[in-house]
């Protein structure tokens, strides 16, 4: 399989195998005018398989979100192209907006201007607290 470099633009590598449609709409690369390219499986010598996003185009990233879905993700920037610049995503230590509160008694259930935000508790078992309510919320594929 062949997918042509990018002139300009931004190349999400590494993605857990799976997750590149996620990434996709969560990005709302389905609204870009520009060429959009995900490989899906491809081989890892690192990770065993990956998935790779290429956007043809410079946008604004939300690192945060990102990192929260897999801080393994490599972001190549890419200028006249050549690699310019990469970027290696970790796990946040404050996630706002992210994921929600799936407490009821949260204040984030009844206040809809209130910010979701959560703190990093656990980096080993990916566990994030709520810092209105101390809830707990493990990863789970529920984002903002």
């Amino acid at each position: 399989m062949n997918v042509d470099g990018i002139k300009k633009g931004i190349v999400l590598d590494h993605i857990k195998a799976g997750r590149g449609m996620d990434i996709y709409r969560l990005l709302h690369l389905e609204k870009m005018k520009c060429s959009v390219a995900i490989v899906q499986n491809a081989r890892s010598t690192k990770y065993g398989r990956k998935d790779i996003i290429k956007i043809d185009e410079m946008i604004t990233l939300d690192m945060d979100m990102l990192g929260y879905i897999d801080p393994n993700i490599t972001i190549n920037i890419v200028e006249n192209g050549k690699l310019y610049e990469k970027k290696n995503l970790e796990l946040p230590e404050k996630l706002t907006n992210v994921i929600r509160c799936h407490n009821p008694r949260c204040i984030t259930s009844t206040e809809q201007e209130i910010k979701h935000t959560f703190l990093l508790a656990d980096r080993e078992n990916r566990i994030y607290r709520c810092i209105y309510c101390d809830v707990a919320h493990k990863e789970q594929m529920v984002y903002y």
